[in-house]
């Protein structure tokens, strides 16, 4: 992976993604033909392994050399491009191929469960729990229900099937919008919102989180439930959820992380990147980043109540009930019809309980308010 510093240097990034056609995470901006000393180095944003701000340190040089560096920029941008490209259809295939298992497993919503620690469920409980996710991130995020501060308007970043989408704009009378890579997902989302009589209200489409097809400004509430593991670049994600929230409006991001690392470490470890590494390969995920990181990308904005919390002792009974559905004769025969990718999938997902187990994997919450004018 060529890592772009924000001042126009290239360096190397040697984590264990550099030899992975996902990584992206962490590119942060295209570099500018400059043969001055970058000064001002970006910030590895989305790397499981640096901490540190990578440089590059440029000398004079002939013109042929200026050109053979033109030339490896492009070629280093085109690649990238085409690995980003890969990635999106690769979650889009996965989506359209799985979401309908969930759906007749699980239910509409595609996301963790809200428990109380070491409780013993039902699946009932687990479409329970769902809501209270749902609910438990509105509280931490301190939105109102008082009828004049409540959100009008809604975006739902990787909306899934609608299950969050359709919630919240019942809960609030708001108008919500769904994105998506998935068409499959597109489409069944809007299937449900028309049963239920949400037409008027809730809407979805395909479209790529990292360059949402909305105006500045135009949401009191910009939601991103499980969606963030999936972003190549966590730099453009944030700036998007930025871009798009009002002023004055709520942004709540609950996302799978790895943990922070310690003042004294530079990486994770050898064992937990290779972890880390079967899971991407399994979910369509790029490089992880940690919750700290997140903050820091919403801290360089500004933004107002800024605050997360590590939640991964609330949703330790999802992924052992996921399992158990799935071992069920509809779990089996639905994995068996739905492809590949689902099954691959399946097969993961003993591992993220290995990663939650070794305090690996963490389930975040990160909200923010955007300034009021």
């Amino acid at each position: 992976m060529v890592v772009i510093t924000g001042g126009g240097g290239v360096a190397v990034c040697t984590c264990q993604y550099s030899r992975r056609l996902f990584c992206g995470g962490p590119t942060l901006s295209i570099p500018r033909t400059n043969r001055t000393v970058d000064s001002q180095p970006a910030l590895l944003i989305g790397c499981t392994t640096s901490r540190r701000r990578i440089t590059h340190t440029r000398t004079s040089s002939s013109s042929s050399s200026s050109g053979g560096g033109r030339r490896r920029r492009m070629t280093t941008s085109a690649a990238a491009t085409s690995a980003t490209e890969t990635l999106k259809k690769g979650i889009a295939e996965f989506y359209d191929q799985s979401s309908g298992v969930w759906e007749d497993v699980w239910g509409d919503h595609m996301h963790h469960g809200f428990y109380e620690p070491a409780s013993d469920v039902s699946l009932s409980d687990h479409r329970s729990a769902q809501i209270r996710m749902i609910e438990e991130s509105l509280r931490f995020a301190s939105l109102s229900d008082d009828s004049v501060q409540k959100p009008k308007s809604i975006v739902d970043v990787g909306c899934g099937i609608g299950g969050s989408s359709r919630y919240l704009a019942k809960k609030y009378g708001a108008k919500a919008q769904g994105i998506t890579l998935s068409p499959v997902q597109a489409q069944r989302a809007q299937e449900l919102a028309s049963a239920q009589g949400l037409d008027a209200n809730v809407s979805f489409q395909v479209a790529d989180a990292l360059n949402q097809p909305f105006p500045d400004g135009q949401f009191d509430l910009v939601w991103s439930m499980e969606s963030g593991e999936h972003m190549p670049d966590k730099t453009k994600f944030v700036n998007e959820l930025v871009r798009v929230a009002a002023p004055g409006g709520t942004i709540i991001v609950v996302t799978w992380c790895h943990r922070d690392l310690s003042p004294s470490e530079e990486s994770l470890l050898p064992d937990e990147k290779n972890l880390l590494d079967k899971i991407c390969d399994a979910y369509y995920l790029p490089a992880w980043c940690s919750t700290a990181d997140y903050v820091k990308l919403l801290q360089s904005h500004s933004l107002e109540d800024i605050k997360s919390e590590d939640w991964s002792q609330y949703v330790a009974p999802f992924w052992p009930a996921v399992i158990k559905s799935a071992l069920t004769w509809k779990g089996i025969t639905s994995l068996l019809s739905s492809g590949w990718k689902t099954i691959r999938g399946a097969l993961a997902m003993p591992l993220m309980i290995q990663g939650y187990k070794k305090g690996l994997i963490k389930f975040a919450i990160i909200t923010c308010r955007k300034p009021a004018l």
